[in-house]
């Protein structure tokens, strides 16, 4: 069982830049999204993945990560993501005792940057960069889905209907039908 256990920031300046040692271009597909877990495809140079992430408790949730055959995730990406598609790049910047992953958004989310500490427990103490600016964890505005929403709305569209919740709607549907002529 994985857990994730994050930090997010603001990035208040430029200055992280110099201690950049790895940076990776991702494409995040949101396959489903509901206030109490989301389905994410993803899509680097290197591999993909398919991840799911439950509700969180405070700061923690599962999280649920495998590879993907990269043509899968390509499919999933143009059939079920429709407009909930984030292309960011990732940089990942050493500080102190962690690993920083600090994401510049492009496309609907650019001009968005922020920066992200994994820890080992919820309680473990971290040194915060100077370049790290307000501590946004759990606050709705800053959630991906959010961030999204709101972009999308800018533009004036309105997110595509996550296919998956449109399919399931549909089988309740016929599933209610089923039960109610079997009882009449």
């Amino acid at each position: 069982m994985r857990l994730e256990i994050e930090r997010k920031f603001l990035v208040r300046d430029e200055s992280w830049r110099n201690a950049v040692t790895a940076t990776e271009r991702l494409r995040d597909g949101l396959i489903f999204h509901a206030t109490t877990a989301k389905l994410r495809v993803r899509v680097s140079d290197t591999r993909a993945t398919l991840a799911f992430k439950g509700p969180k408790s405070g700061i923690v949730r599962h999280e649920f990560e495998y590879p993907i055959p990269r043509e899968h995730a390509e499919i999933l990406l143009a059939e079920h993501c429709g407009d909930r598609l984030l292309v960011k790049t990732r940089h990942t910047v050493p500080h102190g005792r962690h690993v920083w992953s600090v994401d510049v958004y492009e496309g609907i989310l650019s001009g968005i940057v922020l920066a992200e500490v994994e820890l080992a427990s919820a309680t473990e103490p971290f040194a915060v960069p100077d370049w790290a600016g307000e501590d946004v964890t759990g606050l709705e505005a800053y959630k991906k889905a959010t961030l999204l929403h709101s972009a999308l709305g800018r533009t004036g569209k309105s997110p595509a209907p996550c296919p998956l919740r449109r399919a399931a709607r549909a089988a309740r549907g016929s599933l209610r039908a089923t039960i109610q002529s079997a009882i009449a």
